[in-house]
């Protein structure tokens, strides 16, 4: 089994699971996210204090490439810090965007490396991107940075 089909696998699991799909009994921020072109929706609802993701969970629906993007940024941010999460979406949106899969992005973003292979495909770009530019317009709001959301 060569890499490409452990990542297939990685995201078919994903985006599946139902692990992280469920609200929030109280969540400090709710804030949704769409995709138009594919007709992704998803809304986070996050439990943070000052400094530290507590807990994150998502409703929504979408294409498999989203809701597995979905699943995997929410097991790689729950529990870490503002500016870890920060990195985080900054790792990823790089490999998307650039193509570019080091050690350092590797060991970062974890498996949601499986989803480096979208850099090549353009359309599916913003399935992938979509959680994480809805993370980080969360953090934005919530330090006060944001303008209307352009989702």
């Amino acid at each position: 089994m060569g890499i490409e089909d452990i990542y297939t696998q990685i995201i078919a699991e994903k985006s599946r699971s139902i692990a992280n799909r469920h609200h929030l009994d109280a969540p400090t921020d709710v804030v949704a996210g769409k995709n138009p072109t594919c007709g992704d929706e998803i809304t986070l609802e996050i439990d943070r204090d000052s400094s530290t993701i507590k807990d994150i969970s998502f409703v929504g629906s979408g294409c498999a490439i989203s809701q597995a993007s979905t699943s995997m940024m929410i097991d790689l941010v729950r529990g870490k810090t503002i500016p870890e999460a920060r990195r985080a979406i900054e790792e990823f949106h790089a490999m998307i965007t650039e193509g570019e899969l080091t050690d350092e992005t590797m060991a970062t973003l974890q498996d949601a490396c499986a989803l480096s292979g979208v850099s090549h495909m353009p359309a599916r770009v913003k399935c992938a991107v979509l959680p994480w530019h809805t993370l980080a317009h969360a953090l934005d709001e919530a330090e006060g940075k944001n303008a209307p959301s352009t989702h």
